[in-house]
Order: structure tokens, then sequence, then C-alpha cells
């Protein structure tokens, strides 16, 4: 059995994610997925929207997801290869060339992934705060 395991905060999901876990689950026979706690985004200076527990259970219910643990800290990462058997930790291809997944390959492969044009967490975010403002226009049709 292949196991694969990919990282983030996966707040708002959205089809940029869902297609990210297809790829990622499509590598092998068994996702793992950690994602962010919320005292981990604190430390990261994040806030989600959805506290981790909500995070946890959407993701649950994705069907290339087989697992969701959390993430409290970048130095897991290796400990998490190790305890979870894992043979590829798959991430979006922004964070290529990062130290935090490059010295992994030193116990499992590492692939980057595109990411979905034209969406992100943080596109959508700033939309709808742009489109906060027009709020009221929007439920007086």
């Amino acid at each position: 059995m292949k196991r694969i395991l990919t990282y983030g905060t996966y707040d708002l999901l959205h089809y940029g994610h869902i297609r990210l876990l297809k790829r990622a689950r499509e590598l092998g026979d068994y996702l793992i997925v950690a994602v962010s706690s919320d005292e981990f985004n604190a430390q990261k200076g994040k806030h989600a929207y959805h506290d981790y527990e909500t995070r946890k259970e959407m993701l649950e219910a994705v069907r290339y997801v087989d697992l969701v643990i959390p993430e409290s800290s970048w130095d897991q990462k290796k400990d998490d290869v190790i305890t979870y058997q894992v043979d590829t930790v798959v991430m979006g291809g922004d964070w290529e060339g990062d130290p935090r997944f490059e010295c992994l390959r030193d116990c499992c492969e590492v692939v980057y992934l595109d990411r979905t044009p034209g969406v992100s967490t943080s596109q959508i975010k700033e939309e709808l705060n742009l489109s906060s403002d027009n709020t009221n226009d929007l439920f007086a049709r």
C-alpha cells in the first residue's frame, strides 16, 4: 500500500482543494491530510474562518481522504512520515524548493502539484470582503 501525505489549513474548502486532494490520492492508495491546528495557524500569523474541528470534519467527508491528523508545528513532518509509514509527501507547487519539505527527501518522495488556476482561499476571502460592502444591496433585491 502506497501512503500519501499532504499538509494545509484547508479553510473555506473549494474546488482547488478538492482537485489537489484527488490528484494526491491518485499517486497512491491511502491519503493522509495533516490540517493546521488553530494554535499552529496563530503561530504562523494566520486565522482560519473555520476552527480545526470543522475543517477536519469537512475533509473527512471528502472521498479521496482516508485519514485527517493535526499539524501542530513545522517540525513534525519527518515524524509524521515515519509514524504513518508515508511513501510520498505531496504539496502545492508554491511550496516547491521550501527546505521544510525538501528535507523530507531523505525518508520519502516529495511531489509538488500545480495549483488550480483562478482559485485560492486568499482570493475568495478578499473577494468576499470586497463584496461585503454590497451585502445589503444583495439582500435588498
